[in-house]
């Protein structure tokens, strides 16, 4: 979803009924594009690394994928995830089978994690394109008037709060830590 100045990022956990949004963290304007640099580069050093991710399995009951307005209506949202967390910074790392996000809040002095999330890595390609639509529709609503004022410019300003969510969270393997990679996180903001 697109706020006047916040993109609200929300991953889900699917794993058993009802779904539920497991994170929702709150990220300013101009730290998505250097979220989306800084997660496509790790998702470059994991292919030369492992090769491409695995594709998630796909559900064969499922005729057509489900609108993000049906998506929501059945999502359990608890009350301590419903404001969201917020971010201006991300750190990311990644082993054989997962990608660590630590999203930091970031105020001088000190910068801390305000959420952790591990996301599969056959998700990735899924975020990084959920991410990248999220970023192409904000820009075509603050195009000025008359520019792009076709039916698919009109349709994606109507979808533009309805952004698909982002990525099915893995559990966490062990104490909860990324430890199995040997590769430094990306910082967008360093």
């Amino acid at each position: 979803m697109t706020g006047p100045s916040e993109y609200v990022v929300d991953f889900l956990q699917t794993i058993g009924r009802p779904h539920r949004v497991a994170r929702r963290v709150i990220v300013p304007h101009p730290v998505m594009p250097q979220f989306i640099d800084a997660l496509n580069t790790n998702l470059d050093l994991y292919k030369s690394r492992f090769g491409e991710p695995p594709s998630p399995p796909q559900n064969p009951n499922q005729a057509r994928r489900p609108t993000p307005q049906e998506i929501y209506d059945d999502l359990k949202m608890p009350d301590e995830v419903l404001s969201g967390v917020y971010a201006n910074g991300v750190m990311i790392g990644h082993g054989a089978s997962e990608f660590g996000l630590d999203f930091l809040t970031s105020f001088f002095p000190q910068s801390a994690v305000s959420a952790r999330v591990f996301v599969s890595a056959g998700q990735v390609p899924r975020l990084l394109e959920s991410l990248r639509s999220a970023v192409r529709q904000l820009e075509q609503r603050q195009q000025p008037d008359g520019a792009g004022t076709d039916q698919a410019s009109a349709a994606n300003d109507a979808a533009a709060n309805d952004v698909p969510p982002l990525a099915d969270l893995e559990p966490p393997e062990g104490d909860g830590t990324s430890g199995d990679s040997d590769d430094p996180p990306v910082n967008p903001d360093s």
